[in-house]
């Protein structure tokens, strides 16, 4: 069973940054994951993941490091606080 990375503070919007720094849509991130194996990806997943409503899987969140050619994964937490729940 894959763990799951509860998204009590919203990891979304810096996700969102990343993406569109790269250059890709939300499909070709998606098209992106599914080669990377991640299977169970859709468009629709991966938009609650950046509009923070979907937690994250630890599967996941590593795929998208490399895709998105984060330099490391305080990437996805840059500029965030516990006020943002």
């Amino acid at each position: 069973m894959s763990q799951k990375i509860r998204q009590d503070i919203n990891i979304g919007k810096n996700i969102r940054a990343l993406r569109i720094r790269s250059g890709y849509t939300q499909e070709q991130t998606v098209a992106r994951l599914q080669l990377a194996g991640i299977h169970t990806m859709s468009r629709s997943i991966y938009s609650q993941i950046e509009a923070g409503t979907y937690n994250i899987r630890v599967s996941e969140l590593a795929a998208l490091k490399t895709i998105l050619k984060a330099d490391s994964y305080d990437a996805f937490f840059a500029d965030l606080s516990e006020s943002q729940e």
